[in-house]
């Protein structure tokens, strides 16, 4: 059975950065593209980042230029480093798997394309 876990969120200052990891067992890691989600209180979840299997990276325009996607195929994980945070980078932040993704460069970057989920990481921005 696949198993994500995420690790590496946090209380942190405004500017300040953090790297989360998520290490996927119980399957092929290099034949998944990953993604990063994030949901805030009282928001719907939205997508962060993606990797595709080549490694091709997608991030959503409000995180571009500070957050970088990652992945390390020998280490099963995939990597979020997040600099410069914001008060509004404030979520649970999820990690998923798309084990279905239609290429080696296919970037999915809709949540209903992924179908494991890690129980998600918090990472709380103060200002």
């Amino acid at each position: 059975q696949v198993q994500l876990v995420e690790s590496g969120g946090g209380l942190v200052a405004v500017g300040d950065s953090l790297r989360l990891s998520c290490a996927v067992s119980g399957g092929t890691f290099s034949r998944y593209a990953m993604g990063w989600f994030r949901q805030a209180p009282g928001k719907e979840r939205e997508f962060v980042a993606a990797i595709a299997r080549s490694g091709s990276a997608h991030l959503v325009d409000s995180v571009k230029g500070r957050f970088t996607i990652s992945r390390d195929n020998p280490k099963n994980t995939v990597y979020l480093q997040m600099n410069s945070l914001k008060p509004e980078d404030t979520a649970v932040y999820y990690c998923a798997i798309d084990s279905n993704s239609g290429g080696f460069f296919v970037i999915p970057y809709k949540s209903r394309e992924y179908d494991y989920w890690g129980q998600g990481t918090q990472v709380t921005v103060s200002s």
